[in-house]
């Protein structure tokens, strides 16, 4: 199997760790394999974007979401390392308004199943990071949401000392008492 899946604090969320070949001349993995993303999950999932951002020293993006045309997430970092945090918004769901972070990195070469109906950001922690992932949903920005980062309800432990720089839409973020939240 190309990889070895954990469940995080809130057992939607996976954490998947590729089986990395190496030698003295780098290393090389499958970063996708629809099969045994499958076989390794239990979940069936077409991707129809890849994203690819880089950010500087001290970013946070997120926590992001959208009310409709939900998105799952399969999110890498590919040069650098992050802490990546999610937030579960299924009012269904014994885990709602809990969190769960992981911190990702080019070394480790975590990847993180972000299901849809959860709200997904992260915090840049090395100098930059470059951070890949693929959707389950098109991005459709009239149905885009932010949470905000540091609502006091939620608790979130980001691994900052600093002020992070955050996006106009991150800062006008709601609270999870005030959020759009999913059935």
């Amino acid at each position: 199997m190309a990889y070895t899946v954990t469940p995080s604090k809130i057992p939607d969320v996976l954490i998947l760790q590729p089986q990395v070949f190496g030698d003295a001349r780098g290393f090389f993995f499958e970063s996708f394999n629809a099969r045994d993303f499958a076989q390794a999950t239990g979940l069936d999932m077409t991707f129809v974007q890849d994203n690819h951002s880089k950010s500087a020293r001290g970013v946070l993006r997120g926590l992001h979401y959208q009310i409709e045309h939900a998105q799952g997430k399969l999110v890498r970092v590919v040069q650098g390392e992050v802490f990546d945090v999610v937030v579960d918004l299924r009012r269904s769901s014994p885990t709602f308004g809990q969190w769960d972070g992981v911190h990702l990195s080019a070394e480790n070469h975590r990847q993180l199943w972000v299901p849809p109906g959860f709200a997904h950001g992260f915090v840049v922690l090395s100098q930059s990071a470059e951070f890949l992932y693929k959707t389950t949903d098109y991005w459709y920005p009239a149905h885009e949401r932010s949470l905000l980062w540091n609502d006091p309800a939620l608790g979130i432990d980001w691994p900052i000392d600093f002020a992070p720089q955050l996006a106009a839409k991150d800062v006008a973020g709601l609270p999870l008492a005030q959020a759009t939240c999913f059935a």
